[in-house]
């Protein structure tokens, strides 16, 4: 054999290097750390073609080397900077057909996960995704830390996610044919500032020190609005510490608690000073916060500082709020008299009452109102209006919003936690919050939950759900299941808050909640690790919402079915939607426990008007696997930690993240043949069941105690 040596291309800050012994072709980008590594191959007529040293004087390209060793095409190099084609195409015979592809893998940057970057015309689908994941419909891998997206494009795409993958590496396979202008084309780029360009221009990724996880917790003002106690807070917090603490609800939240604050309109509370209501929280703000911490919860506090309904603290410093050309006080959502953002003393004393409440009274996290919002009585559209900053005391001072924002963040501190209520991404709530309220309303004052407010929870989490988990954690306000609507409309909102891995926080008065409306709060505890898999908004009604889980020890998928209407309709997916490799798949109903069989094409199943199926989507496989747990709405993403088969002792292990003294059911598809010969867990009572004439397998575990079980099934 003649040794080869290997064919280094350079252009401008890109390399390309080929082995043409083993016809491994290397693309890279040293300065930014990009590899593509893999072996390209070309295809015509049954034949494989060489790729080789170019054989004529153009040094920037590569040949493409016939079976008869005539060099009949060639892959060429166009450098455009932070972009690099590769075109592939013939050279004299225009008609032949042929196909190449390219596999391999690709490294980013260690925290980079594979997306989608790039709309695609009538999608059906929301991709989510938890853990290392690669789909068909992905062809971006994203940085948050370096707010840097790697964009790969050709006829055909799909990232993967190989087993013993670095961090930031991902499997790839990218083909196209020659005689398609569109998919002769191969490119690499690299997009800087993928967000901060377009939609986030105070992008900063989530500080996950301060803010590992989304917060969780309750607070009271969708069913007591204005009239809760500090004895109606304590209540329901022993309440939840039984029933909502042990699944993960870490937080406590008041709301409504200023001088004045008993009686709405929120523009009459005495937001701006530091007394409170004493008909209803006669022993203060700080024993309270004391309280909630005495029941394990962290206490929380509402806030709405950019106006005041108090005259007295109006008239001590009227040179402190905003007046029209006729000198009466401007008025907004949050004050009879709003606050000049202008004034230095404002953003002082705005620091001030924070660092009170936060260092003094010792609260932990914040949910401060009336931020970015959706019209003009929220301040930041407020004071941009150019008749408001004539009215400034300094009306050239440069961003007066991000002045009032940046100030809140010093005075509670950089260790707790900042939900901006109304923030949006676009607004400076992206640099300095760690969560942001992207939900409208779920409830009106003294009205219940109603079908609307759901579906527009469901519109608002589609439209900006793709900032989640990487600017801010998002709030599509509280999850209530109460009677007032239905078991299915119960189901539905239980969906779009938990299944996008958002901020959950309940409102429901917990001792009136039938044990079913309680289950499914519990169910979404604690909040899976979910990113959006697609780097941008939707703005329509997406019927299908598709999580995929990678795990070390297996993936699959969890698919929402909605039914946006009013009558009961068919909807379904094709596998190829979720980008899922050719092959069978079996799926499992999580609400109506119900087995829907195997596919090689496609699932579908009937959804009543107004509610949603979660079907479990698995590769089947030829011995028991596991299919389903009713822990959470994940079905396995959250409480299924290892699981492992071991073939010579037809034995399958899975460890589960019980909580003590509450049942946790999972099932498992047995292939025919397979039949229970023995289940033990240690630590945890057993109970076993068959389902669907056989072919399921129920398990359930309870222990007294809460913590990992391994659960042990021999066949």
């Amino acid at each position: 054999m003649i040794a080869t040596a290997a064919i280094i291309l350079v252009f401008g800050a890109w390399t390309a290097r080929l082995d043409e012994a083993t016809q491994e072709l290397a693309l890279s980008r040293p300065d930014v750390g990009i590899e593509l590594v893999g072996e390209f191959s070309f295809e015509s007529e049954g034949a494989r073609w060489r790729l080789e040293k170019s054989r004529d004087g153009v040094k920037d390209r590569l040949a493409l080397v016939n079976p008869n060793n005539d060099a009949q095409g060639y892959v060429s190099f166009d450098d455009r900077g932070d972009r690099l084609e590769l075109l592939v195409y013939h050279r004299t015979r225009q008609f032949y057909e042929g196909e190449w592809s390219f596999k391999g893998r690709v490294r980013f940057k260690d925290d980079a996960f594979a997306c989608r970057t790039t709309p695609r015309l009538g999608e059906r689908v929301l991709a989510l995704e938890s853990g290392r994941v690669g789909s068909g419909t992905f062809d971006s891998l994203f940085s948050p830390k370096e707010d840097a997206a790697l964009r790969l494009s050709a006829g055909n795409l799909a990232p993967s996610a190989p087993e013993g993958a670095r961090d930031g590496e991902f499997a790839f396979e990218a083909s196209g044919r020659i005689q398609e202008a569109s998919e002769a084309t191969f490119a690499i780029e690299l997009d800087r500032g993928y967000f901060q360009k377009r939609w986030v221009p105070y992008y900063a990724p989530i500080d996950r020190d301060r803010c590992p996880t989304p917060p969780t917790g309750w607070m009271s003002w969708n069913t007591y609005f204005d009239k809760a106690t500090a004895e109606d807070n304590l209540a329901e917090a022993r309440i939840g510490k039984e029933l909502l603490q042990p699944f993960g609800c870490e937080i406590w939240s008041i709301e409504s608690w200023q001088g004045n604050s008993d009686q709405l309109p929120v523009s009459e509370f005495y937001n701006l000073g530091l007394e409170h209501n004493e008909k209803q929280f006669p022993e203060g703000m700080k024993k309270l916060a004391d309280d909630i911490r005495a029941l394990g919860f962290k206490p929380g506090l509402w806030t709405a500082p950019f106006g005041t309904g108090s005259k007295e603290f109006y008239e001590a410093r009227k040179d402190w709020f905003l007046h029209d050309k006729e000198g009466k006080p401007m008025r907004t959502w949050n004050g009879v008299y709003t606050i000049d953002p202008s004034n230095d003393e404002v953003i002082d004393w705005l620091r001030h009452i924070h660092e009170v409440a936060s260092r003094d009274w010792g609260y932990e996290y914040f949910k401060i109102d009336g931020m970015s919002g959706s019209g003009a009585g929220y301040c930041a559209h407020f004071f941009e209006r150019p008749e408001v900053r004539a009215a400034f005391k300094n009306p050239d001072v440069e961003a007066p919003f991000e002045r009032c924002v940046k100030a809140l963040r010093e005075g509670i501190g950089e260790d707790r936690i900042f939900l901006a209520c109304q923030g949006h991404f676009t607004g400076p709530e992206a640099k300095y919050a760690d969560a942001a309220r992207t939900g409208a309303d779920i409830v009106h004052p003294n009205q219940p939950v109603k079908w609307e407010n759901i579906k527009q929870q469901a519109g608002r989490t589609l439209n900006q759900i793709f900032v989640n988990n990487i600017v801010f954690f998002s709030d599509p306000d509280n999850l209530l299941v109460s009677e007032d609507i239905t078991l299915e409309e119960a189901r539905v909102t239980t969906t779009i808050v938990a299944l996008p891995g958002q901020l959950t926080f309940f409102g429901d008065k917990l001792a009136k909640l039938p044990r079913e409306r309680v289950r499914l709060l519990q169910q979404t505890l604690p909040v899976c690790d979910v990113r959006p898999g697609a780097l941008y908004p939707h703005f329509s009604y997406l019927p299908v919402w598709d999580l995929k889980i990678g795990r070390s020890f297996g993936s699959w998928d969890v698919v929402a079915l909605f039914n946006w209407s009013d009558e009961a309709e068919t909807i379904g997916f094709d596998l190829s939607e979720l980008g899922l490799p050719e092959g069978e798949y079996c799926g499992y109903e999580f609400w109506t426990n119900r087995y829907l069989g195997k596919s090689a094409e496609r699932f579908e199943t009937e959804v009543p008007g107004r509610a949603v199926r979660l079907l479990a989507v698995h590769r089947v496989l030829d011995r028991p696997q596991f299919l389903s747990s009713d822990r959470h709405i994940s079905q396995g993403g959250v409480d299924l930690s290892d699981l492992r088969w071991d073939a010579s002792k037809k034995e399958l292990r899975a460890t589960f993240a019980l909580v003590g003294k509450n049942k946790t059911t999972a099932r498992f598809l047995l292939p025919e043949g397979f039949k229970l010969d023995e289940a033990r867990c240690e630590g945890a009572t057993i109970e076993t069941s068959l389902e669907e004439d056989g072919k399921i397998l129920a398990v359930s575990l309870t222990s007294e105690e809460s913590g990992d079980r391994e659960l042990v099934l021999g066949f």
